[in-house]
């Protein structure tokens, strides 16, 4: 019974695994198509996305955020994001790619490196309070405890052998 449990949990990690790999990748492109495009691109792209809305609604609270946020972007800013979407994304990439593989050492160095993002996530959504960030920290939570778990069941099966 407990070796249809870890299957079942080993299968629940490995398409945990691809939607972080699929994550992961769209940080990846987010990067880089955030390197490839001006600050005024930015601030003209969402004055086109608010200008409707704020004609019907000037209040509107949603349009506002998003304009005053690329008013406020500047290029120092940009190359932040552009860092941190790459070298997230390519890390956590490379560590699905390793888990996926079933290569021993990914276990431990993702729960460092998931523990470690959601130290820093946890610490930004203390400035945003932005809900999809705590929804992310929650699926890293679950990542992480599944990916202890298939560690746990592998180890347990390499003592047996």
């Amino acid at each position: 019974m407990a070796d249809t449990n870890d299957t079942r949990l080993h299968r629940f990690l490995k398409a945990s695994l691809l939607l972080k790999g699929a994550h992961a990748l769209i940080e990846c492109a987010s990067g880089l198509a955030l390197s490839l495009v001006s600050t005024q691109t930015i601030l003209n792209l969402a004055r086109l996305l608010t200008q409707q809305e704020l004609t019907e609604d000037p209040q509107d609270r949603i349009a506002h955020a998003l304009l005053t946020a690329a008013e406020g972007f500047s290029v120092s800013s940009q190359h932040f994001y552009v860092f941190y979407l790459l070298s997230h994304g390519v890390v956590k990439l490379g560590l699905v790619i390793a888990l996926l593989r079933d290569r021993l050492w990914a276990y431990p160095a993702s729960l460092v490196t998931l523990s470690l993002f959601i130290l820093y996530q946890l610490y930004r959504y203390s400035f945003t309070h932005s809900l999809p960030l705590l929804l992310l920290t929650g699926f890293d939570v679950v990542v992480i405890a599944l990916i202890w778990k298939d560690y746990s069941a592998i180890r347990r099966q390499r003592r047996r052998a």
